[in-house]
């Protein structure tokens, strides 16, 4: 009985297909507006597409949605955010598309994962932004070297990597607290 109790705590109630659902359409309807709202104050400031590149906000809903949502929401925000970006805005383009649905969806997915696991918030957002970078990185390794993509250059991953440095940052600062509050809340609503 102590052994259920202890695991209960760890693991936090399970939503349903409903929430997880709303959770997923809510993320992608912010994969789609926070990213333009970067790129509009990057067109205004005359730094064009460099603000979205530097603070990654297409990251910030699918993350928080695998955390909070599960790994299913996760996933689907992570595939689904940047298509109707790109559906709606153009933006990703379409050569980094693919890898952008696939970078995304590894972190919905692992930080879904994560989620219920021991580690602190911090690690949780650290190491779904490894999985995610690898996944992408290995995407493009395998288009370029495996599929003879000439379009591409693998230098991306390295550059992709030390222009986001900030947008991480921010993850592990954003994430974590708004977790943190959203479950609080949660708790005192009951």
């Amino acid at each position: 009985m102590a052994s259920t109790t202890t695991a209960n705590t760890f693991q936090k109630s399970r939503l349903s297909v409903k929430a997880q659902t709303l959770a997923a359409l809510a993320a992608i309807a912010s994969a789609v507006a926070v990213p333009q709202l970067f790129h509009t104050l990057g067109a205004v400031s005359g730094l064009g597409t460099a603000l979205g590149e530097t603070f990654l906000p297409m990251q910030l809903p699918v993350m928080l949605t695998g955390l909070l949502a599960g790994p299913y929401a996760g996933l689907a925000a992570g595939i689904f955010g940047p298509l109707a970006s790109f559906a709606l805005s153009g933006m990703p383009g379409s050569l980094m598309l693919p890898f952008m649905m696939i970078e995304l969806a590894f972190y919905g997915l692992s930080a879904g994962l994560l989620a219920n696991t021991k580690l602190p918030l911090i690690g949780k957002v650290f190491a779904s932004q490894v999985i995610g970078r690898i996944a992408r990185a290995a995407a493009i390794l395998a288009a370029v070297y495996a599929l003879g993509n000439e379009s591409i250059h693998v230098s991306i991953i390295w550059k992709s990597i030390t222009a986001g440095l900030p947008g991480l940052v921010l993850q592990w600062s954003l994430l974590p607290l708004t977790v943190f509050w959203v479950e609080n809340r949660a708790k005192n609503d009951q």
